[in-house]
């Protein structure tokens, strides 16, 4: 996989760091929460003036959980008898999505077939899941026809997906010419709903300057959240940001600390700057095991800093640090 995500010197200089926080937090929190225990007046409702929510017309609800995953369609469907007859094509699509899958990726006893996967994510798009709609979205894109894809992006983020949102974001990036501001829209909207890709990629386009005005502190907002939900790639630029001053106040113990997280879930690039930091303060066994990986990772560079360290320790100490290597484990990420 590719991984160089730090924007190299000819796509912007880098320029003074701002803090991303003001001190008026406290006091706004303070305000808030007095706020908040207020006294409040409920009116009384008996059961006959209780809101039906069998009257809820079944466009409108089956546009509000076309977002849904099965437990929540089933949830869903048992609040009254409208809202499970409604909701039946969505739970429908459920099951659509799950062969589609099996024949994506041949699990569950099946073959890989792309074309009945592609079929099976199709029929649970015209269901109206948008969950079937990325998944079918992805497989075009796969394929080389990317208007089907961006269309079924762009129906699927309509209805809020924020994977679909995303999705739709980079097609736009992507496309020829780049629609850049209309990618900064989705972008933007997927973010703000949590979703950890879309907000490394806008990171990205502020860092760049792409399709909106560059903004290091602002990007390096969105690096951080990303970060922070475990989207290893931003940890990896949550570290430079922190070790080159940009758009994060500089500070080499927080450096550190993203470059090892990023490093524990498997960044090879991390990997190998970890291991030249643990090498650097006589860390030696340690520093091997990740270079190692690095090396394993594709790294080249690793090596022969691996190979110079590997001559000064002995051969004890040089077997351990293989097999602490052949051992490891990549911790989680989100992606």
């Amino acid at each position: 996989m590719k991984q160089r995500t730090w924007p190299v010197k000819s796509e912007g200089s880098r320029f003074t760091a701002l803090r991303l926080y003001s001190g008026s937090g406290k006091k706004e929190e303070t305000r808030l929460r007095s706020k908040r225990y207020s006294s409040i007046t409920i009116p009384f409702r008996s059961s006959r003036e209780e809101t039906d929510f069998s009257k809820l017309p079944d466009d409108i609800l089956q546009k509000i959980a076309a977002t849904f995953t099965l437990p929540d369609l089933q949830t869903a469907s048992l609040v009254c008898r409208s809202w499970r007859d409604s909701l039946r094509p969505l739970r429908e699509a459920m099951l659509l999505l799950k062969w589609g899958k099996r024949f994506k990726h041949g699990h569950g006893g099946v073959r890989p077939n792309i074309q009945k996967a592609l079929d099976s994510f199709l029929k649970g798009a015209a269901r109206g899941s948008t969950l079937a709609m990325v998944d079918a979205g992805l497989i075009y894109w796969e394929m080389g026809k990317k208007e089907e894809s961006i269309a079924l992006y762009r129906k699927a983020a309509e209805l809020g997906d924020p994977t679909a949102q995303c999705n739709l974001g980079i097609s736009y990036l992507h496309s020829e010419p780049p629609k850049r501001e209309e990618a900064a829209k989705w972008l933007y909207l997927s973010s703000n709903a949590g979703y950890v890709r879309a907000q490394y990629q806008l990171a990205l386009c502020l860092h760049r300057g792409r399709g909106m005005d560059r903004n290091l502190p602002e990007a390096a907002r969105w690096y951080l959240k990303a970060a922070e939900g475990g989207y290893v790639r931003a940890m990896y630029n949550v570290s430079l940001c922190y070790s080159y001053g940009e758009g994060l106040v500089h500070s080499h113990r927080q450096a550190r600390r993203w470059m090892k997280r990023a490093a524990d879930r498997g960044h090879s690039k991390a990997q190998f700057e970890h291991g030249l930091g643990l090498f650097s303060e006589g860390e030696m066994m340690k520093a091997v095991v990740y270079l190692e990986l690095a090396t394993r990772a594709g790294e080249t560079a690793a090596a022969h800093v691996k190979n110079v360290i590997l001559q000064q320790l002995s051969v004890t100490s040089r077997d351990r640090a293989m097999l602490l290597a052949d051992n490891w484990r990549a911790l989680p990420t989100s992606h």
